[in-house]
């Protein structure tokens, strides 16, 4: 059994994530164990193997993953990697995405893709029930309500436990919120792009987990700039800074930074130990 207390990645506590499922507010969001542009094969198999082995001596306890990342490549490097699987171990995916090259991503929020991609989902990871399987991406082409309501009927067929949504606004969450119960919400946010603000105080007025992707952007940061300093007067690294802002920006944030390499996930972890002051937190804010 995966260990939270006491462990590095159960430096920043719990949350809750619908379901009776509970787990440390740092996880890890498998899609870069892929190839380049998030397709094919990784460069280095057995190091993203080893990711996924130390990412649980850590402590993490949420594994992100999807069908599109690869296309099906990490879903079956978790599988193969980490089966049998600890208790308490959440494995999330997601679906709603279709792959028809490297670096191109589009959506597909029709029922019978749906239901198909879940059904590989399952197949892959060798599960018989998804832990939390999220809505990839609304599709323009169908309603929201319809592709929902799909993934609200294999719910209730016992393959999904808990149900989350991604890159939604105010207004899809609050009509899926009218549908169903909602676990989480995964949506672009960092330091330097904060547009799912609303989404995330929404997260907190009913109690859901707000996933942000793209948690670092490191590469957005000025040399000399406010993040830079901090890091520097704590001695540590931004990516570190960029995470602990995130914990300490809401209650019901769950980060969970993705990487290839053991040595950057052990980096990011220890993020989950560094308790900002408040008035690091106004620079920060401010920056």
């Amino acid at each position: 059994m995966i260990q939270r207390a006491g462990t590095p990645a159960g430096a920043a506590g719990t949350i809750g994530l619908d379901q009776g499922l509970t787990v440390n507010r740092i996880g890890f969001g498998a899609m870069r164990l892929t190839g380049p542009g998030i397709w094919g094969e990784p460069n280095d198999p057995e190091e993203s193997r080893g990711v996924l082995r130390r990412a649980l001596e850590l402590g993490i306890d949420l594994i992100d993953t999807a069908d599109s990342y690869g296309p099906e490549v990490s879903e079956r490097l978790i599988a193969e990697t980490l089966r049998p699987y600890p208790p308490g171990l959440v494995i999330a995916t997601k679906g709603g995405l279709v792959r028809p090259g490297p670096g191109r991503w589009e959506p597909d929020g029709r029922p019978e893709h749906l239901r198909a991609a879940l059904e590989g989902s399952l197949k892959r990871l060798g599960v018989d029930q998804i832990d939390l399987y999220q809505f990839h991406r609304p599709d323009p082409a169908v309603p929201f309500e319809e592709s929902v309501g799909t993934l609200v009927n294999m719910r209730n067929e016992g393959k999904i436990r808990a149900l989350g949504l991604s890159n939604v606004d105010e207004q899809q969450l609050r009509a899926a919120i009218r549908m169903t119960s909602i676990a989480s919400v995964q949506n672009r946010y960092n330091l330097r792009d904060r547009k799912s603000e609303g989404v995330l105080r929404m997260c907190e007025e009913f109690g859901m987990a707000f996933i942000p992707w793209a948690p670092i952007m490191v590469g957005d940061v000025d040399v000399g700039g406010v993040l830079e300093r901090i890091a520097r007067e704590r001695g540590i690294s931004i990516r570190q800074l960029a995470l602990a802002w995130l914990l300490a920006h809401s209650r019901q944030m769950l980060p969970i930074p993705g990487t290839a390499s053991v040595a950057h996930i052990e980096e990011n972890v220890a993020a989950a130990a560094v308790h900002l002051t408040a008035e690091e937190e106004r620079r920060l804010e401010a920056s």
